[in-house]
């Protein structure tokens, strides 16, 4: 049980990349204050927790309608997250942007929590580990960027910018790893071999 959680937690939290969104978020809420930052951050996980259940829910009748099979989907999400991944690790993503009213939803909740890594990422785990496990792995995950992001300050500064730029090449990395494993896996299943 422990295992299953595992192997759904970690794919979707190496996505979502927290570390890598967090200079970011600092960047873009250094100039508010505390409960205006708070107030932001629950606006942001809950924008991207409902992303992802729509696109959770919705993603499978998608499917359906396109004709798309699970290992299409794995060749073709693997393909992105590997784009993906090559770009944050060529390239940086800082964002300047002054505070907005609708700052949460975007672009913090969308795209930089629930972007398309982890959006694939979503479909894919509910592909190979079913509703509930995704569910519960989402629901960990974005407790995990709640709580990173209300001590956000905190942790940059006992990492710096520098390290959390480094934090979030190491996790490019492991996604590029991961995209790889998906497009081997499809192919495997594509030509009828395990």
């Amino acid at each position: 049980m422990l295992e299953t959680f595992v192997q759904v937690f970690i794919p979707l939290f190496v996505a979502i990349d927290v570390f890598g969104v967090l200079p970011i978020y600092v960047g873009l809420t250094e100039r508010m204050d505390d409960a205006s930052r708070q107030k932001l951050t629950v606006q942001a996980v809950l924008t991207a927790f409902s992303i992802s259940l729509v696109f959770l829910v919705a993603g499978q009748i998608v499917f359906s309608f396109l004709g798309i099979t699970e290992s299409d989907f794995r060749v073709g999400g693997g393909i992105v997250l590997l784009v993906l991944a090559v770009y944050d690790l060529l390239f940086s993503h800082d964002i300047e942007r002054s505070p907005e009213p609708l700052l949460g939803v975007v672009p913090i909740g969308i795209p930089l929590i629930m972007g398309p890594a982890a959006l694939t990422t979503i479909m894919l785990l509910v592909s190979a580990h079913g509703y509930g496990w995704t569910v519960i792995a989402l629901l960990a995950n974005m407790l995990v960027v709640w709580v990173a992001f209300r001590h956000a300050p905190s942790i940059t500064r006992g990492i710096g910018r520098a390290g959390s730029r480094a934090v979030a090449k190491v996790v490019a990395l492991f996604l590029a790893a991961i995209a790889v494993m998906m497009i081997r896996s499809g192919i495997e299943k594509m030509i009828g071999t395990h």
